[in-house]
């Protein structure tokens, strides 16, 4: 139920981002208001989120109203590039120190959140600690695995990705949402932040801004139950997978909700590396 004032907030933050026209906005809230009585309450939040976004497109003509925000968060992630690269190289645990950079990539959420610092919050999480933290199953997960599918979620974060995969030094899939859906990551999105230099880009299938497996293509679906080993980055994809049966799953994200904070008992804030049991 706490999700619903999220939902109606969501939209008209991008309603005014989307268009001007106050009346266009206006019928967007009355819509989304009369879905809510026929929102199934077992549906995940990206599952509702989905439906959401497709009204604001159809409502405002809109199909990527977060378009030139992606373009200008995956610039300034690009323009930080080079210092997290120095950081990753004077730690004394690299691949440790990517995960924390991966993890404050994930702040870069416009479901979630609407007010974030990016350079404030790779400083915070480097020196943070993990409320959960299943570091030493990851390492032993890959020392033994041949590949990993690694699921995006936002589109600045893909560059804090980047950063990690480069330190996984495994052959890696990326996979993306297949169109656009708040900020989250797409192929373009992600081609612009220069994934494809150390990973195979594809488009898991999924319209929510999540990885919905029942919304996934059968190409994601083969890799997915195939993997030997699965990082789901972000907030979206544990809220869609964190209920799925599936081992070699390690979920890295910030908990931004107190809905999701609850779920994991953890606090608002606290960043997550979590392996499924």
């Amino acid at each position: 139920m706490d999700c619903i004032p999220c939902f109606m907030g969501q939209a008209l933050r991008a309603g005014r981002i989307a268009t001007k026209d106050e009346k266009k906005i206006k019928e967007l809230l009355n819509i989304i208001g009369g879905l809510i009585k026929d929102i199934p309450m077992e549906n995940t939040p990206p599952e509702t989120a989905r439906i959401v976004y497709q009204k604001i497109s159809e409502i405002t003509g809109v199909d990527d109203p977060y378009k030139n925000i992606k373009e200008a968060n995956i610039k300034e992630a690009l323009s930080l590039y080079p210092e997290l690269k120095e950081i990753i190289k004077k730690s004394k645990n690299k691949l440790l120190t990517a995960i924390r950079i991966a993890i404050a990539g994930n702040v870069i959420d416009f479901g979630a959140l609407n007010d974030f610092n990016i350079v404030e919050n790779v400083k915070t999480v480097l020196k943070q600690d993990f409320a959960i933290f299943d570091f030493e199953k990851f390492k032993n997960e890959l020392k033994n695995t041949e590949s990993i599918l690694y699921l995006g979620d936002n589109a600045g974060e893909s560059v804090f990705d980047k950063i990690l995969i480069e330190e996984l030094n495994k052959p890696v899939i990326y996979a993306v949402r297949e169109i656009p859906i708040i900020n989250d990551v797409t192929i373009d999105d992600a081609a612009a932040s220069g994934l494809n230099e150390v990973a195979q880009i594809i488009s898991s299938g999924s319209t929510a801004p999540a990885t919905i497996l029942s919304l996934c293509n059968e190409n994601f679906l083969n890799k997915f139950y195939n993997a030997d080993m699965i990082i789901s980055k972000g907030q979206g994809n544990y809220e869609g997978l964190s209920n799925v049966k599936q081992d070699r799953i390690f979920f890295m994200l910030m908990a931004k909700c107190s809905i999701i904070a609850n779920d994991l008992q953890v606090k608002n804030g606290d960043i997550i590396l979590k392996a499924i049991n």
